[in-house]
């Protein structure tokens, strides 16, 4: 097996089981460390199936004769309405197919906004804050500086959060539904872990601060000129608030 992290697209494949076979048991070995990443990943697996076991009689249903597409193409006189059908038969006939990546869709985030910067900083949480591995890909600050301001084309600042009592462990880019995102993570003495998620925003592009917590994980989500952030970590909202406000602070200074 290989050292490359395993990423959210990789799980996502490893759902839709599109992985060449050594990848896909590198994922499910990364499964078996990391039960919290595995709970999610079943809850798509059988989001998949249960859509896949929905539409299954229709893909096993025959193609009626007015449908087949050679017949048709052979008929001078088709009528529209047929080959809509047609078309209609054929897509549907693909959907069991893509039921893992159209749940990826659906059970990933919302449309866009802070809300959708919200769960994309708590789900890059779950994944890489419980890796005791490798929880970040650099660790040379002026290297990772350069790699996620070039990924996101645009500059990209490291928040310094020492006075705050947490160091910088490193970070990585990140895959969202809305673009490549830049995930620094942090740690303290106790070896407590917050994450820091960064990118541009297609909308909600000025958004004041606002609070949000899911499951074990809470933070706070704003934007300024057309850059979202969002801080999160285990401890209570209130307890982040003070460090967001500092990352808030440095990040104006950009």
């Amino acid at each position: 097996m290989n050292n490359r992290p395993i990423t959210e697209d990789d799980l996502h494949a490893y759902v839709d089981r599109a992985l060449e076979p050594e990848r896909e048991a590198e994922v499910a070995a990364y499964l078996e460390k990391h039960p919290d990443v595995a709970k999610r990943i079943t809850a798509y697996s059988d989001e998949r199936n249960l859509l896949r076991s929905a539409l299954l009689p229709i893909t096993e249903e025959p193609l009626p004769p007015q449908l087949n597409l050679a017949r048709m193409l052979e008929s001078p006189r088709r009528r529209p309405s047929s080959l809509r059908w047609a078309i209609a038969a054929m897509l549907m006939l693909t959907i069991g197919g893509l039921g893992g990546w159209v749940m990826r869709g659906a059970t990933l985030a919302p449309a866009g906004g802070l809300a959708a910067l919200a769960e994309e900083a708590s789900d890059s949480y779950k994944v890489y804050a419980s890796d005791r591995t490798r929880p970040v890909e650099l660790r040379d600050n002026a290297e990772l500086v350069q790699w996620v301001s070039n990924r996101l084309h645009q500059p990209v600042k490291l928040p310094d959060l020492t006075k705050s009592g947490y160091r910088l462990m490193g970070g990585r880019v990140v895959p969202t539904a809305h673009g490549p995102a830049a995930m620094f993570m942090y740690d303290d003495d106790r070896g407590e872990r917050l994450v820091v998620l960064t990118r541009p925003m297609t909308s909600d592009q000025n958004a004041p601060m606002a609070a949000h917590s899911r499951d074990d994980i809470a933070g706070f989500s704003w934007a300024d000129g057309g850059t979202g952030y969002s801080l999160v970590g285990p401890r209570g909202v209130d307890s982040l608030r003070p460090l967001a406000n500092e990352i808030r602070k440095q990040a104006q200074t950009i």
